[in-house]
């Protein structure tokens, strides 16, 4: 069975538990990063800028006190799980609270209907959990093999942690909550699946035999600690079967009515810069000058070709929105989406 040494696991405790005093290296290092990483997160997501986020993503430290929980519940370190666990809330909440302040100061006409790195992050399926797996693994294996080390980079791009807590204060600054709370089930997938394949990892390297001969504080480790993590991952699962079902519909959705859009478009020389379908609602965003061809009319063209039960959003150029419930030849406008 692989092992790991004393030096090894002093190691990672120092490097995954960041110390109690705020003015500490860990602690300013920690939450100066942190800040940094949601900054630039948000502003790459405002700005739907893959390369602005993917760089927020490796400057971004939650992987350390989220790797810390599995790894004070195999020592069984209450005060360490604790203290991982409330950096990981504070740490989640203040990059939300940076999320809302930038969306308020910047958020678009749209509240971010046609942007690219926001949808990407609201619709998350059971291969998101898998993907998560996997990454933790990596992160864990690297954190206890000193020798393969040099991947911890990849493992921060592959995994998403601050962009979607970004994506979630956005969108509660424009009002869209059902797409906050499936960004943060994002997140909150991507931490389980780290906690749990980082526990299994941590035990299966013997750490809690290394620790105790090394002198280190070890607690009593109960089957029961191992069960709970398997069960929050069990439970994460069950929206996430949901998501990805949805996430097919919508799919399909969204390829019938765009050739419907297209066509409702091209009569008005007016161009489609968007088709999407969220929850088995159409969303539109379209381009042009007066006069607009008329939403009824989409509407209708959508109702013809088998749609009829899917409500209508229809995002138009200066940011007025444009409302068609299902099974109804009205719409009503909004002049900002934001709500």
């Amino acid at each position: 069975m692989a092992t790991v040494d004393a030096v090894a696991v002093r190691r990672m405790a120092d490097t995954l538990f960041i110390e109690r005093d705020p003015r500490s290296p860990s602690s300013t290092r920690f939450w100066g990063l942190l800040l940094l990483a949601a900054v630039i997160a948000s502003a790459g997501v405002v700005g739907d800028s893959t390369a602005t986020v993917i760089g927020a993503m490796i400057v971004a430290p939650l992987m350390t006190p989220i790797l810390g929980s599995a790894l004070a519940l195999v020592l069984a370190d209450r005060a360490q799980v604790v203290r991982c666990a409330l950096l990981v809330l504070g740490g989640a909440l203040a990059v939300i609270a940076i999320g809302m302040l930038l969306g308020w100061i910047a958020a678009p006409p749209d509240a971010f209907a046609s942007n690219s790195q926001v949808s990407s992050r609201i619709s998350p399926r059971l291969i998101d959990l898998l993907a998560a797996l996997a990454t933790g693994t990596v992160g864990a294996f690297a954190l206890v093999r000193a020798d393969i080390s040099d991947t911890l980079p990849g493992v921060a791009i592959a995994i998403s942690l601050v962009p979607p807590l970004a994506v979630t204060g956005l969108l509660v600054t424009v009002g869209r909550y059902h797409d906050a709370s499936q960004s943060a089930l994002l997140f909150a997938t991507n931490v389980a699946a780290i906690v749990a394949t980082g526990t299994i990892v941590f035990l299966v390297y013997r750490v809690r035999a290394v620790a105790q001969e090394g002198g280190l504080r070890v607690g009593r480790f109960h089957g029961s600690t191992l069960a709970a993590v398997i069960v929050l991952v069990v439970l994460i699962a069950v929206p996430l079967t949901t998501g990805t079902v949805t996430v097919a519909r919508d799919r399909a959705l969204a390829a019938d009515a765009r050739p419907v859009a297209e066509r409702w478009a091209a009569a008005g020389h007016w161009e489609i810069a968007s088709v999407d379908a969220r929850n088995g609602i159409v969303v539109i965003g379209v381009l042009g000058l007066p006069p607009q061809p008329a939403p009824t009319a989409l509407r209708a063209a959508l109702d013809r070709n088998g749609m009829r039960d899917a409500d209508l959003e229809l995002h138009l150029v200066g940011g007025r929105t444009h409302w068609c419930p299902a099974d109804t030849d009205r719409c009503s406008v909004k002049e900002s989406s934001r709500s």
